[in-house]
């Protein structure tokens, strides 16, 4: 597969998108081929039948391939699911010198300190992100790189997960004949298709409604300051229709996706859809108006137990203000009226996310709809771990190459300057340990 093109699997609880792109020449995002499967062996984002999710993932991957006309090797995959939290922590190291600046070395093993946190059994740090800095008690330091001080400190977003379940999606994966090319966190890449920086910055809570889970990540200064991963979604409401109005799963997913709304007010009372009965049987009529009383009450809990999370990480206070409000994307953002009544129940702006913001103009429609956000996400997560990757390479060969000349050439007194190297993010150290199980484990 050559070098700038990448290949985001997004594997969800209703279906599996295989998703391959490319940067054009304006550095916009060029989708080249997508498929996607139905998901049958994963649960609320979580896989519980390999073999089921395996099969999916072939095909979401042959339909990909078949449309884009080349092969699949590796994949950037995302993670989900209810067994995914995140938690505040704050932590100090004292430096041995405070003459020296603070450099990466001492972020490392300040970050290094926080895997040290006592889990729940089976559970392991996925990622642990710096929210602010303080250096000898100076607060609000976004960078201390530089900066003179004895003791540094910092807050923390830490997001934990079970590990047996990040290890079961990388095991679907290698026994697809894929190679693992990165872990990311769902939130993170649907936050990455279809929120602006300004957004980030002015603080916006991302509400990607799938069919198992809802995931929420916030921003507020252009840095993620809160996760949850809420274990309810599109199929729950699926599952009420069916039981309210006795009639089989299909359809109460086709009565959600062409008449239901979440709204009540909507609807007459005399407006009624007439569904065909099963085998000889007489057809079913519905009310609207029933069928958004249901859909109303389910979306109106799921929604509740978002704002809780909103809540817990303080949006209520002045300095955490979210002033961009709330964006929903995902399939389930998709039901008619869910942007007023999310208005409604929470006070906030809100609007639907497209993952347009970085797509090439002529894209075709069906990619900029929410349902792709995540596999938009992942595609660019993984042209990013691309480039990062070219850079090192080029760091490390001018490194090589500088060492050649100096040997070469007599020694004289120079001061030089490093190349800022990015540093590795815990998603790919965890990539890379999770390789490491499966290539072990055979």
């Amino acid at each position: 597969m050559e070098h700038n093109i990448s290949v985001g699997l997004d594997i969800g609880t209703t279906k599996i998108v295989a998703m391959i792109g490319r940067k054009n020449d304006y550095g916009k995002l060029e989708i080249l081929g997508i498929g996607k499967s139905k998901s049958l062996g994963v649960h609320r984002g979580v896989v519980n039948n390999i073999t089921q999710t395996i099969q999916s993932i072939q095909q979401a991957v042959q339909e990909a391939e078949a449309a884009a006309g080349m092969k699949i090797d590796g994949v950037t995959v995302g993670i989900a699911g209810q067994h995914i939290r995140s938690l505040q922590h704050s932590d100090y190291i004292t430096r041995p010198n405070s003459e020296l600046v603070i450099d990466e070395d001492d972020i490392d093993r300040l970050i290094n300190q926080v895997h040290k946190l006592v889990m729940l059994p089976g559970e392991e740090i996925i990622h642990v992100l710096p929210q602010e800095y303080k250096v000898d008690g100076q607060a609000e330091i976004k960078e201390p790189i530089g900066m003179y001080g004895g003791r540094l400190e910092a807050n923390f977003h830490v997001v934990v997960g079970q590990v047996s379940s990040i290890r079961n999606v990388g095991r679907c994966i290698q026994s697809a004949d894929l190679n693992l090319e990165g872990i990311t966190l769902e939130p993170l890449a649907s936050a990455n298709a279809v929120l602006s920086q300004e957004e980030k910055e002015a603080g916006v809570a991302l509400i990607d409604i799938g069919g198992g889970t809802t995931d929420l990540a916030i921003f507020k200064d252009g840095i993620i300051r809160h996760t949850a991963v809420i274990p309810f979604g599109g199929n729950v409401i699926t599952e009420d229709i069916k039981e309210g109005c006795s009639i089989i799963e299909k359809q109460a997913e086709l009565l959600k996706i062409k008449f239901g709304s979440a709204w009540p007010g909507e609807n007459k009372d005399n407006e009624i859809v007439s569904i065909p009965g099963l085998r000889g049987r007489e057809p079913k009529e519905i009310t609207l108006k029933n069928l958004s009383k249901i859909i109303h009450a389910r979306v109106v809990e799921i929604v509740e137990q978002v704002y809780v999370e909103i809540k817990n990480y303080g949006h209520e206070e002045q300095k955490k203000n979210l002033i961009a409000g709330i964006v929903l994307t995902g399939g389930g953002s998709q039901l008619k009226h869910l942007k007023q009544l999310v208005e409604y129940i929470t006070g906030m702006d809100t609007r639907i996310g497209y993952p347009n913001e970085h797509l090439a103009g002529d894209s075709h429609e069906d990619v900029t709809s929410p349902l792709f956000a995540t596999a938009v996400g992942l595609v660019l997560d993984g042209l990013k771990r691309q480039e990062r990757k070219k850079i090192e390479e080029q760091v490390e060969e001018e490194q090589v190459e500088d060492t050649t000349e100096a040997q070469e050439q007599p020694a004289e007194e120079e001061i030089k300057v490093e190349p800022v190297k990015e540093r590795r993010s815990f998603l790919d150290k965890l990539t890379d340990r999770v390789k490491d199980f499966l290539d072990n484990a055979e």
